[in-house]
């Protein structure tokens, strides 16, 4: 046996696989292949790998996976994982997994991703298991996907695998990474993870960044950085560029972006579109765009299309719009849905779809179905239960609810007594009375007087007359009397009177009979009778016949 011989050209045989490789290196396909063919058919299985390489990049798959082959049944890891792609791509994926797990086996990362990848592919959940040793072994897209299976079953499990993949390079770690942090409330480290992402150029990252710098107050930064996202096709960044441009006035630059939305797959584009029409008082481009997102599956688009329906006249065309967006878990559109039954007078149908709404939080759907209660005569329990969602519309910022919980509580529990601390219902009146509620107003102040609280009666009585009160303007008149400005109580009685009130009249009339002024007094007390009630209009006429026996006498 020639050992000398045999070891030359073992030794040739090597020098011509590390040839071919570095002429492969550096992209000399037609000078690599002489060396790797050579070195190849004398059995060297990097040379036999490198060889199916250089032949796929050449686009002879077939030889190349023959070479593959080779080396693989030789034990190279590498060339397994190379068949293992090239049989999936072709569709057969038992001959893949054989190559693939072959490759994985033998501590390969990318054939242990490519299995992974291959697996879960088709559900199996082994595929965790070879994500976990890819990633284990570096390999960054395998960090990257373990960390998503991690995830899936808590979020911050899936943390450090994403944070793994993020520093290796990988823009979708990056973005996810971004996005849990944001989550969690650290922004700052959220932005730098985003922008890492959105600088090696994922469009997700871009647009997440613009939401981010918006909400942190930085509108030109956010401006920037949702142009870069929509420019890449990003619907969401191109309907907020749109929503930006319409605050600022700009309807032209919004409508473009919007429109780009649209065109990027993003509904909210149509449905800002028909807002935007609908601004502009063009009601049939805003039916389009209605239609067209509501068609699309977005529910206020719908609720919308049925209330512009609604308000021509189209009752018929609106309801299935306000069904469709109802049970998609639009609110406002239950909640119409219960105002479109109650006036055909469907009180079942509508208390179902106000208690829907209302038990989704809706404020003015509570007092609905509390008004509905209060309707009935079913005695303490129904007060019970219109207690509870008057509540609940107050406490969800209903004007009306708060007032009629007020009157509800001062009808259960009394008025406040004269000294006695403020009630509940004080509350509740104070809440419906500051957003210019004025009959709130008013009984605010009757209940400040029955605690001998003046200056918080005058204060509620004077506000509610100024806003158009009569009663407001009728009790402020008392308080001043009482209070010895009865020059300025006859301003205010007199603006009540004018304002229908008969009680106003009344004290007007007996203001000008006392100071003698007969036509005067005679007047007033013909518009208390007109305007009554029975009891005062009884009075006003005892005293115009008083006053009329005085002028003829």
């Amino acid at each position: 046996m020639d050992l000398m011989g045999d070891k030359a050209g073992f030794e040739s045989s090597r020098a011509a696989a590390q040839e071919g490789a570095r002429l492969l290196r550096l992209g000399d396909l037609d000078g690599a292949e002489t060396p790797l063919r050579e070195a190849a058919v004398d059995g060297e299985r990097s040379a036999a790998n490198n060889l199916g390489v250089l032949l796929h990049q050449s686009g002879r798959a077939h030889e190349a996976a023959e070479w593959w082959r080779i080396a693989a049944v030789a034990g190279s890891a590498p060339a397994a994982h190379a068949l293992g792609r090239y049989c999936r791509e072709r569709g057969d994926e038992v001959t893949a997994e054989f190559w693939l797990r072959q490759a994985a086996e033998s501590g390969h990362a990318s054939g242990a991703y490519a299995l992974g990848d291959l697996l879960d592919h088709r559900g199996n959940a082994e595929a965790a298991r070879w994500f976990l040793a890819a990633a284990e072994a570096g390999h960054r897209e395998g960090a990257y996907r373990h960390g998503c299976v991690l995830a899936e079953r808590e979020e911050a499990a899936g943390e450090p695998w994403f944070r793994q993949a993020a520093a290796r390079g990988h823009r979708r770690a990056a973005l996810r990474l971004g996005a849990l942090l944001e989550r969690r409330g650290e922004s700052a480290e959220a932005g730098r993870w985003y922008l890492e992402a959105a600088e090696a150029g994922e469009a997700r990252a871009a647009g997440a960044l613009g939401f981010l710098l918006h909400d942190s107050g930085d509108e030109d930064g956010a401006e920037t950085w949702w142009r870069v996202a929509a420019r890449e096709g990003e619907g969401p960044a191109a309907n907020a560029l749109g929503a930006l441009y319409a605050r600022r006035g700009e309807r032209q630059e919004a409508q473009r972006w919007y429109r780009a939305a649209v065109e990027a797959g993003d509904i909210n584009g149509a449905f800002n579109l028909a807002l935007l029409s609908a601004g502009q008082g063009r009601t049939a481009q805003a039916e389009q765009w209605y239609r067209r997102a509501a068609y699309a599956g977005h529910r206020e688009a719908a609720n919308a299309l049925a209330v512009l329906l609604l308000q021509r006249g189209d009752a018929d065309g609106a309801e299935p719009w306000f069904s469709k967006a109802a049970e998609a878990g639009s609110v406002d559109a239950a909640f119409n849905l219960g105002i479109l039954y109650a006036g055909r007078g469907q009180e079942e149908a509508a208390g179902r779809w106000y208690r829907r709404a209302a038990e989704a939080g809706h404020a003015e759907a509570a007092l609905q179905l509390a008004v509905g209660l209060l309707r009935s005569t079913a005695g303490g329990t129904e007060l019970g239960r219109a207690q509870k969602w008057l509540r609940q519309a107050a406490e969800g910022g209903s004007v009306e609810g708060a007032f009629r919980l007020a009157v509800l509580l001062e009808r259960i529990h009394g008025a406040p007594e004269q000294g006695a601390e403020p009630a509940e219902c004080e509350h509740w009146y104070e809440r419906a009375a500051e957003q210019g509620h004025r009959r709130a107003q008013v009984r605010l102040g009757m209940c400040a007087a029955a605690r001998d609280d003046v200056v918080t009666a005058a204060r509620w009585y004077r506000e509610s007359a100024e806003a158009g009160s009569r009663n407001g303007a009728f009790n402020l008149g008392l308080l001043l009397a009482r209070e010895g400005s009865e020059p300025e109580a006859a301003l205010w009685w007199r603006r009540a009177a004018e304002a229908g009130h008969g009680r106003a009249a009344l004290r007007l009339a007996l203001l000008a009979s006392r100071r003698g002024d007969l036509t005067e007094g005679g007047a007033w007390c013909a518009r208390a009778m007109e305007l009554g009630p029975a009891e005062v209009a009884e009075r006003a006429a005892r005293l115009r016949d008083a006053l009329a026996q005085e002028l003829t006498a």
